[in-house]
């Protein structure tokens, strides 16, 4: 099993990034998926998720209705639309594959994880 993000990198604040994440070697369909952070000398946290039919999604209260998270089954790949970036965005940004088909933000819940992609957000 891979998954893959792209899409970070260096922007200022009040900019936009879109994150992509493209899995393989599983039944992605099958798989709720969710977006997490780390920050520096900082827990990893939940960001959002999204239901294996993409009907449900699930933010984290700091990126309400600056991020959005969408799926495309037929790519295998979960994306995450963000904008108003603010520094305290700056972290790593990983997407990561549960089995468990309800919104959780339990990162011990998810049975996959890819690398991770940096964002850093410029103030």
């Amino acid at each position: 099993v891979q998954l893959v993000e792209s899409g970070g990198g260096l922007v200022q604040a009040g900019g936009s990034l879109r994150l992509s994440c493209s899995a393989s070697g599983l039944v992605y369909s099958a798989y709720y998926m969710g977006w997490f952070r780390q920050a520096p000398g900082k827990e990893r946290e939940f960001v959002a998720g999204i239901s294996r039919s993409e009907r449900v999604t699930n933010y984290a209260d700091s990126v309400k209705s600056r991020f959005t998270i969408s799926r495309d089954n037929a790519k295998n790949t979960v994306y995450l639309q963000m904008s108003s970036l603010k520094s305290e965005d700056t972290a790593v940004y990983y997407c990561a594959a549960s089995l468990v088909p309800q919104p959780h933000t339990d990162y011990s819940m998810y049975r996959y994880w890819g690398q991770g992609t940096q964002v850093t957000v410029s103030s």
